[in-house]
């Protein structure tokens, strides 16, 4: 399969790395609005460069583009390749709001195209293993389940873009940008959310029109009750890491990023012994917690690599447009109950 990148800033080099590591496929070309960087791009990564999307396009070598733009520019670049009949790739959040996402399943599903979201920690080990521990019900009820994500972003960082921390092109702050891929694991591992009651507020940035601090409230669809908590204003030197925390009568599991402190089970399985050799925590630094640099591309190799089986085996892919929806209502939920005081809305 080949390859091209819609998008000339810092993710859209993390993509073209993932891509040039996936075995068979190439990387064949990158677009970036602004002439200088499309080229700069094109001959740090050896492929072809556009400043004209149209062109990119209409290169009819190329079989699937990434969307690297920002969160708010991400449906017209996806209306433009589905109707040149590309496969989608497209960056979290699909968009940053359901309608737009709406319509760019719609226009997938219209064109006959692949359309993937990325959700790159969906792939890694340790995530497949707690997914498997819930479908074999070795929780039994689960009881509490809650995403911690106290990170840190510097004001530099907001300063970085003018669109950074914008409600049109950010689409929000922490829970939007930086929590999102908590946010879908947990959706992933413990199902939907019957109602929840969120408060959002901005306390360590300035210049910015989002928050940069969320708490929310969740009452699953299982009984099971849970929160949400996110900052970019959680000073550490290395960054603390994203946990996962789910409790249930017959077990306990908490997750550091792609790494686990505690896999606790009443009964034990020989399987067990696999996670407890391989997957404990260590000294591992925090990935992305305190510099957005500071993440690896394997996840996003693997993304790609499930995109690819699904257009050579005509299936979906796991992080479908559906898939990549279902995180954006519940943080949109959490925007609208913050903005009436708190109040609990269904979802």
């Amino acid at each position: 399969m080949t390859f091209g990148i819609i998008g000339g800033g810092m993710i859209a080099k993390f993509h073209a790395r993932a891509i040039q590591a996936l075995e068979g496929s190439e990387l064949g070309g990158i677009y970036a609005r602004d002439p200088a960087k499309a080229e700069a791009l094109g001959k740090e990564f050896g492929c072809r460069y556009y400043s004209n999307l149209a062109e990119l396009l209409n290169n009819p070598s190329i079989d699937i583009v990434t969307i690297a733009t920002p969160s708010g520019a991400h449906l017209e670049p996806c209306l433009a390749a589905a109707k040149a009949g590309k496969h989608i790739v497209c960056e979290k959040p699909l968009e940053i709001n359901p309608n737009r996402i709406q319509q760019m399943i719609h226009a997938a599903k219209e064109a006959g195209v692949v359309l993937s979201g990325i959700f790159n920690r969906r792939f890694n080990p340790a995530l497949q293993h707690l997914k498997l521990a819930l479908e074999n019900n070795r929780f039994g009820q689960l009881t509490l389940c809650d995403a911690q994500i106290k990170w840190f972003r510097d004001q530099a960082y907001y300063d970085s873009g003018a669109w950074r921390g914008t409600w049109d092109l950010d689409g929000g702050g922490t829970l939007m940008n930086q929590a999102i891929h908590t946010i879908d694991q947990l959706l992933y591992l413990v199902g939907p959310v019957k109602r929840l009651s969120g408060s959002v507020a901005t306390l360590t940035h300035t210049r910015i029109e989002v928050e940069d601090t969320a708490v929310a409230l969740l009452e699953f669809e299982n009984g099971a009750r849970g929160s949400i908590q996110a900052s970019t204003g959680c000073y550490a030197s290395d960054g603390h890491p994203a946990q996962i925390q789910i409790c249930g009568e017959s077990g306990s599991v908490f997750m550091k990023d792609e790494k686990f402190s505690v896999w606790d089970f009443k009964d034990s399985l020989p399987e067990d012994a696999i996670v407890h050799n391989t997957l404990m925590e260590g000294n591992e630094k925090a990935l992305g917690a305190s510099d957005p640099k500071a993440i690896n591309y394997i996840g996003h190799q693997r993304n790609f690599e499930d995109v690819i089986e699904a257009v050579q085996n005509n299936r979906t892919p796991l992080i479908s447009g559906q898939e990549a929806l279902k995180s954006v209502q519940l943080i949109t939920a959490i925007y609208a109950s913050a903005r009436n005081n708190g109040a609990w809305i269904a979802l």
